[in-house]
């Protein structure tokens, strides 16, 4: 009897300090998605230092990863963790979870954080890295991108690679080099994001039982940016 007790009783502990990880996973998932939408938000603030709109309007996907860590001592590395949106029809998708990961070559010191936000120009690039295995600038092109708005509006810039990649810190954007980083899918996040383990690809497809408040703030948010890049009536740089 007493043996029995004391096993209902570790059962019970276990069951909610189960209950209490998942809690709290969820929690951070939704800290770390109110992080990539400051940054989509960040994206119309100074249009001459952001992303350039031509190339933000031919993105099939966009992948941001907030406070990714740059560690340099002799060798560097990079960590991080964030989302990938895709469009479709003008429609943006439940944002996908994922990690960044990979070293870096020549002498470094010190630690940094800052943001990255990649865009994808076309599905195939985004397919091959729902294969896994992904490494920017080996399974597709990437290139530091340029900033401005008016870069590819009233210039002959063509932008040819599959990834363009950036860098933000104190709101400014700027491209960098990303070659040799690699990105998978965190399959841990998405499961405590949306309460059961789901392909990724019907996570993009929007296939998902539940859709959090913040997931609808991403896409107000990123219809926002769109909008911005319209330049219309109203808008400080319109007729410019």
């Amino acid at each position: 009897m007493l043996w029995n007790k004391w096993m209902r009783l570790i059962l019970a502990c276990l069951l909610c300090l189960g209950w209490a990880h998942n809690g709290l996973a969820q929690r951070n998932e939704e800290a770390r998605l109110r992080k990539a939408i400051q940054v989509v938000e960040d994206l119309g603030d100074i249009p001459e230092t952001s992303i350039p709109p031509a190339l933000m309007e031919k993105a099939y996907g966009i992948a941001i990863i907030p406070g990714v860590i740059k560690i340099g001592l002799g060798l560097g590395g990079r960590w991080g963790k964030g989302i990938l949106v895709v469009r479709e029809d003008s429609v943006w998708s439940p944002p996908l979870f994922l990690s960044l990961g990979g070293g870096s070559v020549g002498w470094q010191f010190g630690v940094q954080s800052t943001d990255i936000v990649l865009i994808f120009r076309n599905r195939e690039s985004i397919e091959a890295f729902l294969d896994g295995n992904f490494t920017l600038g080996v399974d597709a092109s990437i290139a530091a991108g340029p900033v401005g708005r008016h870069v590819g509006a009233k210039t002959d810039v063509e932008f040819r690679s599959e990834i363009y990649s950036y860098s933000k810190s104190r709101g400014l954007f700027a491209g960098i080099a990303l070659e040799g980083a690699s990105l998978d899918i965190d399959d841990d996040a998405n499961a405590a994001f949306y309460g059961k383990s789901l392909d990724p690809e019907d996570i993009l497809e929007g296939a998902v039982d539940r859709i959090p408040d913040t997931v609808h703030q991403l896409h107000n948010a990123m219809k926002q940016t769109e909008e911005t890049e319209d330049y219309g009536a109203g808008h400080p740089d319109a007729g410019t």
